[in-house]
């Protein structure tokens, strides 16, 4: 058949071409079989009769009359010239021609002498007399034979239409699996890679198959799904990085501005204020190295170089911080709160450890009002320390939450720079602390001030 004739008939086709060979083979085996018993009983008859007929015609042609021919049956006595001399026939057969020449001392078929007749013959000499032919008409053989057939074929094409609608049933039943194949192979092919072809058993082929490709689609969905996020990252990192050399340009481009500015200003008027002038253009360069310092610390960080570890005393950290803060905000009601009694001891480099929480709290200090008091809390819980700055100040909207750790964001974009930074202080926060293994976050809410909790592993000795 074609390739593009479906499965299903090919199989049915299949089916029901092999089912036609065997019952033909067996109808034919069948008929040849019965049709070879008959011959063989009709040669037994034929024996029986001609013996019988000998034995009377060596007694004389007188006791030939007395000779019980079968229904279907005929002798004839022929001379030595093969004339028939005497012939009786059974009530079945009168008036039918008879067998033709019949030489053969053995049953032998032979065409009758007139007609499509056959029949089952043989001769039997008769020393001194001439012979004795014995023949059984096939009628019977030929019409239990031909009925037989006629059976077998009947019963052969019922059985086969039988077959051909089972087969069709069980054909469409044991394909359907691979039309779900098919359906779930479409529905991928439309984008849903979500889709599944139905479990079976698994002790099936199609069971087997069915698991086989839905783990090679679980593999091909995550393999999309990575790459889509792979994608989506690659594509924020790109627009992370524009808005980072946008900003770093921008946040360099001032200070230079006013350096410039500052500059022509002398060379136009020389005899403005020397002192003053240079004053200013040392501020602006202080800043913009500050500025590079911070974006290179940041670069380090990105390419994930190994800090210089050694244990920290975290509580000693925070206890400076907040000695600071009283010194340099004397306005201010700075507090520590120690949560445990277990030693916070950490394992991490200490200048960036200190740079950790004076940016923390020099955020808590620099956003918020005058007079807005700040509590630095230090504790454990588990194998973690942590470090908690939190101020009653005007808080973060969950935007800005949200935004608050990315570098140059300002959660007041009408801070002057001055006042507000770079935006680099909580970024660079994020980035040593995450180099220290530990993570940091923010809870604020509109009004009622900011909380931000750094935690970090605790050092092995300080564990329990």
């Amino acid at each position: 058949m074609s390739g593009r004739t479906p499965l299903r008939i090919r199989l049915s086709a299949a089916m029901l071409a092999l089912v036609a060979v065997a019952l033909a083979v067996i109808g034919v085996g069948s008929v040849s079989v019965l049709r070879d018993y008959l011959v063989t009983r009709v040669d037994m008859q034929v024996g029986m009769v001609a013996r019988e007929a000998a034995m009377r015609l060596e007694r004389g042609p007188a006791f030939l009359g007395r000779l019980r021919v079968p229904p279907d049956g005929r002798v004839e006595v022929r001379d030595t010239s093969g004339r028939t001399l005497l012939a009786q026939a059974g009530m079945a057969v009168e008036g039918r021609p008879g067998p033709g020449a019949v030489t053969s001392t053995d049953p032998r078929t032979v065409a009758a002498t007139s007609g499509d007749g056959l029949w089952r013959a043989r001769v039997v000499p008769i020393d001194g007399f001439g012979s004795v032919v014995v023949a059984v008409d096939m009628a019977s053989v030929r019409e239990i034979t031909t009925r037989l057939a006629l059976i077998e074929l009947l019963g052969g094409g019922l059985v086969m239409a039988g077959l051909a609608v089972v087969g069709v049933v069980i054909v469409r039943r044991s394909l359907r699996p691979l039309a779900e194949i098919e359906a779930t192979a479409e529905a991928i092919a439309q984008g849903h890679l979500g889709s599944r072809i139905p479990d079976r058993d698994p002790r099936t082929e199609v069971g087997r198959l069915a698991r086989s490709l839905n783990g090679m689609l679980a593999q091909i969905e995550a393999a999309f799904a990575a790459r889509a996020a792979s994608e989506a990252a690659a594509r924020e990192s790109e627009a992370r990085m524009r808005r980072f050399v946008a900003d770093a340009s921008h946040e360099l481009r001032t200070p230079l501005t006013s350096i410039r500015g500052f500059a022509e200003f002398h060379r136009q008027v020389p005899d403005a204020d020397t002192t003053r002038l240079m004053s200013r253009i040392e501020s602006e360069a202080a800043r913009m190295g500050l500025l590079v310092e911070d974006l290179l610390l940041l670069a380090r960080l990105d390419q994930q170089r190994p800090l210089a570890r050694q244990p920290v005393d975290l509580l000693a950290l925070a206890a400076d911080a907040v000695h600071d803060a009283r010194t340099l905000r004397p306005d201010r009601d700075v507090s520590l709160t120690i949560e445990g009694d277990t030693a916070l001891i950490v394992s991490g480099d200490e200048v960036r450890l200190r740079q950790v929480v004076g940016n923390l709290m020099s955020n808590a200090t620099t956003h918020t009002p005058e007079g807005t008091p700040v509590t630095v809390r230090v504790g454990s819980e588990g194998d973690k320390a942590f470090l908690e700055v939190a101020d009653k100040g005007p808080g973060l909207t969950a935007e800005q939450a949200a935004r608050v750790f990315e570098r140059f964001y300002r959660a007041d974009p009408s801070r002057t720079r001055p006042s507000g930074g770079a935006g680099l202080g909580l970024a660079i926060v994020d980035s040593l602390v995450r180099a220290h293994g530990g993570t940091v976050s923010v809870r604020s809410e509109p009004g009622a001030g900011a909380a931000f909790r750094v935690v970090l592993p605790l050092s092995p000795e300080a564990l329990p």
